[in-house]
């Protein structure tokens, strides 16, 4: 009797396995580090798009990372000019991913980095996904948290300043742990 019990329990598991495992995903990270303005040098993490935008062939060991203008990005740029072979930061909200990843690209973008638009977002990274459209983007696209946007952008405005210097992407486990400048507000 209990050999039969115990069949019948390993024949459920074996038939739901693949739905549960169908439902887990391994998060993937991507890091970069600002290097200027100082008050800000951390490595921050950001999460790739699920389905769209391109990956980094190559590291770029000082590049601008510019807030775009209007922040949402979800038409004509006022600050177009300052993103051509940049990266340029986004906030998210008013179109989809895949409209900003398009618009950054049209205006010569290398990448877009889109932040939550909740500030205080310390720790919910979002699933970026295609919008079905049938469209495309080539740059890679990445996921910022909230507070780590609000950060950065509040560093900026402070010193007066039109972008950061950053460093992308990061491999942090080249990087002795002692050394990792990680956000005070994130945990990791």
């Amino acid at each position: 009797m209990v050999g039969r019990v115990w069949r019948g329990c390993l024949l459920t598991v074996l038939l739901l396995l693949p739905l549960l495992v169908r439902g887990l995903r391994i998060q993937e990270y991507l890091y970069f580090q600002v290097l200027s303005p100082g008050d800000i040098r951390y490595i921050f993490t950001t999460t790739p798009a699920k389905d769209f935008g391109g990956v980094f062939s190559q590291r770029y060991d000082q590049i601008h990372l510019v807030p775009a203008d209007p922040p949402e990005a979800c038409g004509e740029l006022s600050n177009g000019a300052f993103i051509q072979g940049q990266i340029a930061l986004v906030e998210r909200g008013g179109c989809s991913f895949l409209s900003k990843a398009r618009i950054i690209q049209e205006h010569g973008g290398r990448a877009i980095i889109i932040t939550d638009n909740a500030s205080e977002n310390d720790s919910f990274y979002v699933e970026m996904i295609q919008d079905n459209s049938g469209r495309t983007a080539d740059i890679p696209a990445l996921f910022l948290l909230g507070r780590d946007g609000y950060m950065i952008q509040r560093s900026l405005e402070q010193h007066g300043l039109p972008w950061a210097v950053i460093s992308i992407p990061v491999n942090v486990s080249s990087i002795p742990t002692f050394e990792l400048r990680q956000p005070p507000w994130t945990f990791w």
